[in-house]
């Protein structure tokens, strides 16, 4: 049977954003204004999958995004459908029990992992497709000072501040 993801494109205070849904909970989660782009990068992550543009089905969920972006602590409710390595999805699973307002390093992660290469944790949290739900921004280098991030380091800087 074809999976169907359902997406949908709302606006917050960071710019544009997709959410895209499958019937497990939040697939992606992405930052663009570049929607053409966006959705075929959508296509070509879920090649097997039917993706249909569901805006009006989504709206609410848009909602609570868009809430989730502006206040933080605010909890959206909604599921995550986390799909990478196994690997990938135990960083991602680290990175959702660190709180509002607190941070973590690169490095930090790797020791709770029991590995002391912090490169394959950011390789992995560069790869996370579900931005603010899956909070990646939390994580900065042990100096403190912020590093990359697969949205744009303006945005980090943001939700880190809003965060405080």
């Amino acid at each position: 049977m074809l999976e169907i993801i359902h997406f949908a494109w709302g606006m917050s205070s960071l710019g544009d954003f997709i959410v895209a849904m499958s019937e497990k909970g939040v697939v992606a989660l992405e930052f663009s204004s570049h929607r053409a782009a966006m959705e075929d990068a959508l296509r070509a992550r879920f090649p097997a999958a039917e993706l249909v543009q569901s805006q009006t089905d989504l709206a609410d969920v848009l909602d609570r995004v868009v809430q989730a972006v502006e206040r933080p602590g605010y909890d959206p409710g909604l599921p995550i459908d986390l799909r990478g390595t196994t690997y990938e999805v135990n960083v991602w699973t680290m990175l959702q029990s660190i709180p509002v307002g607190e941070t973590t390093s690169y490095g930090a992660l790797a020791a709770q992992l029991g590995t002391q290469d912090a490169r394959d944790v950011t390789k992995a949290i560069a790869s996370n497709p579900i931005a603010v739900l899956v909070p990646c921004h939390r994580v900065i280098k042990k100096d403190g000072s912020i590093s990359g991030y697969r949205w744009g380091v303006r945005r980090k800087r943001t939700l880190l501040e809003r965060e405080q």
